[in-house]
């Protein structure tokens, strides 16, 4: 029978050795079997159990809702996973209300005749100084655009770049994707 030890176990799941050392001490994830030096032992099915666990984790559910849906062994009821839905939805609503009142006091300042604390030059001088050619600029502009092309927008708007040059940017950038 595969056994594994707890450094095993936590390298194998991107966890550290404390987190599995904390989910035995809660008994959400104890190791049956111990070496004669007292070493703990994981089974195929603490494995197994542990994959439930990062994933019901990654899905964010609290440990003890996580505890309660492993300790039965059971599925997770579909109000529970509804739960986290709803949550989520609420902590996106969240983070995109800040995203505007931030985007509307950018707006404001550069409008008010404030200018930004980073602008386009000194931005361009830092790429170069890190060592960035124009080349590359292009590159991590492209990148941006193909990762988060609304915040490579607010991005530019922030260096105090004008709408129309932001634009500009982001089209060449789409290019340099496609290799146009």
């Amino acid at each position: 029978m595969k056994t594994y030890s707890i450094s095993q176990l936590a390298r194998k799941f991107g966890l550290s050795r404390s987190t599995l050392l904390y989910y035995d001490r809660i008994g959400l994830l104890q190791a049956p079997l111990r070496t004669a030096a007292g070493y703990r032992r994981y089974s195929a099915a603490e494995h197994a159990k542990l994959e439930r666990i990062c994933m019901f984790r990654r899905a964010g559910l609290p440990l003890a809702d996580v505890k309660r849906v492993v300790s039965d062994d059971s599925e997770p009821s579909a109000a529970l996973l509804e739960k986290r839905l709803r949550q989520l939805g609420e902590e996106i609503l969240d983070l995109r209300n800040q995203q505007r009142l931030i985007t509307a006091l950018l707006k404001s300042m550069q409008s008010e005749g404030f200018s930004p604390a980073i602008d386009k030059q000194m931005w361009v001088e830092m790429m170069e100084a890190a060592g960035m050619d124009e080349v590359a600029m292009r590159q991590w502009h492209a990148e941006f655009e193909r990762r988060a092309s609304e915040a490579h927008h607010e991005f530019l708007r922030s260096l105090g770049i004008s709408e129309n040059e932001a634009l500009q940017i982001q089209d060449w950038s789409r290019m340099a994707q496609t290799g146009e």
